[in-house]
């Protein structure tokens, strides 16, 4: 079966942009290989995984440099690809379920954690689904792709709803400015090849502003936005003031949590 074909039995929602699951289905197999399609994204995951990991442990007073400082939280990844941050989260002692619509991305993070020993839970079905189910997580996160969706302010809310009291919600996107269309496309997908050409779209871009307005309608609080520069002399990403082109948030649910 033809991965477009496996793309139209993803999940039939609004929310879903069904070019943009073919897309990611066409590339699915590549998201381990560091040097493949998907490998500016593993030079980017250090980043993203030690901004998540320290700012949970301070949420919930743990040791960042515990060598499992998520055991017995609950973490949900939208839009997981293959689960190249949802199995290092894990690791860190997580309970983590990751979503996907494309069902090759499912189909390769499962296999992948299975091969590599850690209990993940990974379902083709979308946040809202989980969300109507009434399922509620310590952690949230969805990095690189709300910029992929039709309405990412209803994304972003539907998000925000899957958070726990007293828990956390993380995002990472890039900004609408020339800077990132001359950067994150021209520069990163033509010009690079460091992404497939037609990866981003400039008019799907989302502002950090629009972000944190999102993330209020949902009901949360906006404790930082903090941008992430590419160092070329390093070969690095790392935290930065600059929000023009990358960017991640994160935002609290109000409340204690159950127990605490």
């Amino acid at each position: 079966m033809s991965a477009e074909a496996r793309a139209d039995q993803a999940p039939h929602d609004p929310a879903v942009d069904p070019d943009e699951v073919a897309r990611f289905e066409r590339i699915a197999r590549t998201w381990w290989d560091p040097k493949g399609p998907m490998r500016t994204l593993h030079k980017f995951n250090p980043v993203r995984l030690s901004y998540i990991r320290d700012h949970v442990a301070a949420q919930f007073g743990r040791d960042p440099k515990d060598g499992a400082p998520l055991s017995g939280l609950t973490l949900l990844d939208v839009g997981c690809g293959g689960g190249l941050l949802t199995e290092p989260l894990a690791r860190l002692g997580a309970e983590a379920k990751g979503l996907d619509p494309a069902p090759t991305n499912v189909e390769v993070a499962r296999l992948h954690a299975e091969r590599s020993g850690v209990p993940v839970t990974y379902a083709q079905e979308t946040v809202e689904a989980v969300v109507a189910r009434g399922e509620r997580f310590d952690v949230v996160i969805s990095m690189e792709v709300v910029e992929h969706v039709p309405d990412p302010a209803a994304f972003t809310r539907t998000c925000a709803q899957a958070v726990k009291p007293g828990g956390l919600l993380f995002m990472a996107t890039i900004n609408r400015t020339l800077k990132a269309w001359g950067l994150a496309i021209v520069g990163a997908e033509y010009v690079l090849g460091w992404l497939p050409k037609g990866t981003h779209e400039r008019d799907k871009f989302v502002t950090p502003d629009e972000l944190e307005a999102a993330m209020r309608e949902g009901g949360l609080s906006v404790r930082e936005v903090t941008g992430v520069t590419y160092n070329p002399l390093r070969d690095s990403w790392g935290l930065s003031r600059d929000k023009a082109v990358n960017y991640m948030a994160y935002a609290e649910r109000p409340g204690a949590r159950p127990g605490a």
